[in-house]
């Protein structure tokens, strides 16, 4: 075994021969960084991993503090969940989408509704003109759930759903959706996102103020734990907050930071935390930079763990364990050269697996020009059968474990990432962070140096600022029918035409009633929803009541 002393002598020897070398072979640029602008070293060796242990920093897959993966056999077991993100139009055109791709092999599925619906309007409502079913599905009512999941078990399938402020409200029509087919709410499995702090930071799509925000999230962590125990009742997304421009290691903080006050709220609120801990989950980026990737996901897993047991007291290991979703990252697609995007997906879509990821979205091609098409989505999906199946990566856990290279970047993401979590506690936590736009200043700075560098040409995009070539338009987008909105009116009179007036009257007085007291608002949802209200009509309900948040700009 070599002692440090040893190593510090063939570095230094290591290093008077790479200076002879720069003098007749310099090297091809002045300064080497990984994709968030981190500096990369020319050579990483054990003194890089001095003072770290082996027991306590990295330990074993499937025991704390689970850097090395949160199984302890990982993909050997069985493979990550294949989840491609679809929706589109109606839901009868994506109930079709949905069936393809469980056809092709997908095992669960992956909402994508439209905006109208992520903001709690209606299809009828004057702001949804011209967005009907343009970015995901358009659902209005119960009516709309159940085509969608039309001739899908679903207590045999796992289903995530991409909605967050009224996260409540879609969640029971899946409930709900359940029960007409006789599926009961304990064998129902799957995530709703229902993470409304990215939202003020990242993303815009939120309804309400956050104080009812996080009350609605509670709620539904407390319903959960009792009548859905096998849902993941949020996932805490770090992805939207890396689309915005962040670093991998503010991805980190700022999520497990978001993650820390929903921990926080649940607990304030009377939860015990190793009833709900153990079925939250969170949402990743993966980017091009493979190693940074990889590493930032062993990072978060080893910060979590040491939140939720020193910070928070939780016992049952379940709770220190953070499971996540990936999607590759929609912000590196280029519309120039559209076929690269296939290498780029496939190598950030290796990162997740590398990464110990527990589901896994691969983005279409096409995605930089339009909704992706079937043959795009299949090509997509087959990158992740791809990996699985030929690469090797599935058949040992965590296989870059070792490299003095992830280690000492998942000890710098770590480090990064602690310094942040103590700077947002220093301002009150991430509710006050985000209010007072310190969270939303430091994602644009990183966000504006990473363009200046792309604009320079100091960070090469290959077919963007280099490598161009001249290219015909595209052709054979997916495009989405005007008409769909027409369709979606014409729906949403018929339903209200036949329904009981009456008792959704009736449900929705319940449910304002309850919105002004204390109680627990997911079983008046419920109820509202198996009346057939609206979503727009719930949705009113609360925004009387708990009123619109109004976003601070952030210059």
């Amino acid at each position: 075994m070599n002692d440090s002393e040893s190593i510090r002598k063939g570095f230094a020897i290591y290093t008077e021969g790479v200076e002879k070398s720069l003098g007749k072979f310099p090297e091809r640029k002045g300064k080497f960084v990984t994709g968030s602008n981190a500096p990369v070293e020319r050579l990483y060796t054990p003194l890089d991993l001095e003072g770290r242990d082996y027991l306590t920093d990295q330990g074993f897959p499937g025991t704390y503090p689970f850097t090395r993966g949160v199984q302890n056999t990982m993909y050997r077991g069985r493979f990550w969940t294949m989840r491609q993100y679809a929706g589109f139009a109606t839901a009868e055109e994506s109930n079709k989408r949905y069936k393809y791709l469980l056809e092709q092999g997908q095992t669960g599925l992956s909402v994508a509704f439209d905006l109208p619906t992520q903001i709690g309007y209606d299809s009828d409502h004057a702001l949804s003109q011209g967005e009907v079913g343009k970015v995901g599905v358009a659902i209005d009512s119960l009516a709309d759930m159940e085509i969608l999941f039309d001739g899908i078990p679903l207590d045999k399938v796992s289903t995530s759903m991409t909605i967050n402020a009224p996260a409540s409200v879609l969640l029971a029509m899946y409930i709900a959706v359940g029960e007409k087919q006789g599926v009961t709410p304990d064998k129902l499995n799957g995530t709703i996102q229902n993470d409304i702090l990215k939202e003020y930071v990242a993303r815009g799509t939120y309804i309400f103020p956050p104080a009812p925000s996080m009350r609605l999230i509670t709620d539904i962590f407390e319903y959960c734990s009792k009548e859905v125990p096998n849902w993941n009742t949020i996932s805490i997304s770090g992805y939207h907050i890396r689309e915005a421009g962040s670093t991998a290691v503010q991805e980190v903080a700022f999520t497990l930071a978001d993650g820390v006050a929903y921990v926080e709220a649940a607990v304030k609120a009377g939860l015990d935390v190793d009833e709900f801990a153990p079925r939250l989950s969170f949402f990743f980026n993966s980017h091009n930079d493979l190693f940074e990737e990889v590493a930032k996901f062993r990072a978060a897993r080893r910060v979590w763990a040491k939140i939720m047991k020193d910070r928070f007291g939780a016992k049952n290991p379940k709770s220190w364990m953070l499971r996540f979703h990936t999607q590759t990252a929609g912000s590196t697609l280029t519309a120039q050269q559209p076929d690269n995007n296939v290498v780029r997906v496939t190598l950030q879509a290796l990162a997740a697996v590398l990464g110990g990821t527990q589901s896994l979205h691969t983005n279409s091609k096409d995605e930089a020009l339009a909704l992706p098409t079937e043959a795009s989505v299949r090509v997509a999906l087959r990158t992740q059968q791809i990996i699985a199946y030929e690469s090797g990566a599935a058949e040992t856990a965590d296989p870059l474990a070792g490299s003095y290279y992830v280690e000492s970047l998942t000890n710098r993401i770590e480090d990064g990432a602690w310094d942040y979590i103590r700077k947002i506690d220093s301002l009150g936590g991430a509710v006050k962070a985000i209010e007072n736009g310190y969270v939303q200043q430091e994602i644009q700075d990183a966000a504006y140096t990473y363009q200046m560098d792309v604009e320079s040409g100091e960070r090469i995009v290959v077919g963007l600022n280099k490598f161009q070539i001249k290219e015909a338009a595209p052709e054979g987008l997916l495009k989405v029918d005007p008409a769909v909105g027409k369709m979606q009116e014409k729906k949403l009179a018929d339903l209200r035409g036949r329904r009981d007036s009456a008792a959704v009257r009736k449900s929705l007085q319940d449910l304002e009633s309850a919105a002004r007291g204390s109680e627990n608002l997911m079983p008046r949802i419920l109820e509202a929803v198996r009346r057939y209200a609206t979503l727009g009509e719930i949705c009113d309900v609360l925004r009387g009541v708990f009123g619109e948040y109004q976003q601070k700009v952030v210059l």
